[in-house]
């Protein structure tokens, strides 16, 4: 179980990314193979979506058995998904039983929420919705739990119980919202409304619910981001207005959304406009660039955020630019950004992050032979090292169709970073057991790990890794 853990939290053995990569080509028996060679749950669990997708619910639940019989939650989880979509709910029901409780600190011990949580997603899913909530109501407290009872019993037809259990919770976070600490049951009034938003009774929703957050009952959450959505998809555009007014941070992009939605996108350009203008603190720059982008204007988003791009500071949203404008095909402009800053900021950052955003995007404009020529034209020694030359060579030699010079300098290169963009490279062509078997294993990526960790602590000892620009 630990080690399954270990390999969840640290994104260890074959990436989820790699494995949807694998899946989306057809490379499904390529997974199958290496849940049971390599132990890698994601490739397992990648295999269980792709086997149940197909109806092989007993190869599914076959992949999975072995995971599920440590008793890792999320494997029990699965497994349990998978009995439920082949029919065998008593099966399922069984499995997902909480069959413990929480102790903390005590090792092998359940997350009695996570459980209860499971269990009755199970119940649910049987037609069985008021056993689930009879499961919930007694944990209601724990916020994940709290969630459950809210996402769960949606077109269930117990909206009125549900309310009935809430609203206790409701008015007793209203009276004393800080007692529960940042573990305590603070989305409760959200859940609420929500609740009462699905169960026809809008008004009443936005009523209450604006009342809490005009009390500023928000709790470690800021229930104003909630709120403004609520009002959002009921059309409340002048009530967005005078929320976006009072708590712009929050409020502000929902109201700019509601009037584009609404045809109004001239309205929300003139908002954000003032705003900039009257120097209100927030990202308003931002959020316009993006406006006008969404309005088929990116050469006024561009212009709109122009201000910002040589700033020295947080504030410079030439990256996000950067983005948009390879979102929407306009490489050859982005690379152009990269060339037009002064002096003073090419000096501080054009070593760091500029260049190699510009390598990349003139490997997606087509033009990698250019970039490839950049690089072997700086040192590759002292100040002006690349970071991951060799990663960042091999793919702009794919990019410029050199795939065979592209494989061979990755499969010279150790480690996971190598070994995941040779899989990347391999997918490509359709050799999803090769591309699988490039990543290291677990137990590899695990020493690979430790063995960075350790190199971390000591350069941190000898005072080199410290700031940004720390090797």
């Amino acid at each position: 179980m630990d080690d399954l853990q270990w390999q969840v939290t640290n994104l260890c053995g074959v990436l989820p990314r790699i494995v949807d990569e694998v899946l989306d080509g057809g490379g499904l028996e390529a997974l199958v193979g290496a849940a049971e060679e390599r132990g890698d749950w994601f490739c397992a669990e990648g295999a269980v979506r792709g086997l149940c997708a197909a109806g092989e619910f007993g190869r599914a639940w076959a992949v999975v058995e072995p995971f599920v019989g440590t008793g890792w939650r999320p494997a029990v989880r699965v497994g349990a998904d998978v009995l439920v979509r082949w029919g065998r709910i008593e099966q399922a029901l069984e499995l997902s039983r909480p069959a413990g409780t929480v102790a903390a600190g005590s090792a092998g011990t359940e997350d009695l929420a996570a459980a209860v949580r499971d269990h009755a997603e199970v119940l649910v899913r049987a037609g069985r919705a008021e056993e689930a909530v009879d499961v919930l109501a007694p944990h209601l407290r724990d916020r994940r739990v709290l969630g459950a009872l809210v996402e769960l019993t949606e077109g269930q037809g117990c909206d009125e119980r549900v309310l009935e259990l809430l609203a206790r919770l409701a008015d007793e976070f209203r009276r004393s919202p800080g007692r529960g600490g940042s573990g305590g049951p603070w989305e409760v009034l959200s859940g609420q409304a929500r609740v009462l938003e699905r169960s026809g009774r809008v008004d009443e929703a936005i009523r209450q619910f604006g009342a809490d957050v005009a009390a500023r009952r928000y709790g470690p959450l800021n229930n104003v981001e909630s709120y403004a959505d609520l009002l959002a998809r009921h059309g409340r555009i002048e009530e967005l207005r005078s929320l976006a007014d009072t708590e712009s941070h929050a409020a502000v992009p929902r109201y700019v959304r509601a009037l584009e939605d609404a045809g109004r996108a001239g309205e929300a350009e003139a908002y954000l406009r003032g705003l900039i203008a009257a120097g209100k603190p927030g990202w308003y720059e931002s959020m316009l660039m993006e406006l006008l982008f969404r309005q088929g204007r990116p050469a006024d988003g561009i212009e709109a955020a122009a201000g910002t791009f040589d700033d020295l500071y947080d504030d410079n949203l030439l990256q996000s630019a950067l983005l948009l404008l390879a979102e929407h095909g306009l490489h050859d402009r982005a690379i152009a950004l990269t060339r037009e800053r002064s002096p003073e900021f090419l000096a501080e950052n054009e070593a760091y992050w500029v260049r190699s955003n510009r390598w990349w995007l003139m490997g997606e404009a087509g033009r990698a032979a250019e970039a490839l020529a950049e690089i072997e034209a700086l040192p590759v020694d002292g100040a002006d090292e690349v970071d991951d030359r060799e990663l960042t060579i091999a793919w702009l030699l794919a990019q410029d169709g050199r795939v065979a010079e592209a494989d061979a300098l990755l499969r010279g290169m150790p480690g996971k970073r190598a070994g995941t963009q040779l899989a990347e490279l391999l997918i490509r062509q359709g050799r999803f057991a090769e591309a699988i078997a490039a990543i290291p294993d677990v137990a590899a990526q695990r020493e690979e790990e430790k063995r960075r960790r350790a190199k971390w602590r000591e350069a941190a000892a000898s005072g080199v890794a410290g700031g940004w620009g720390g090797r």
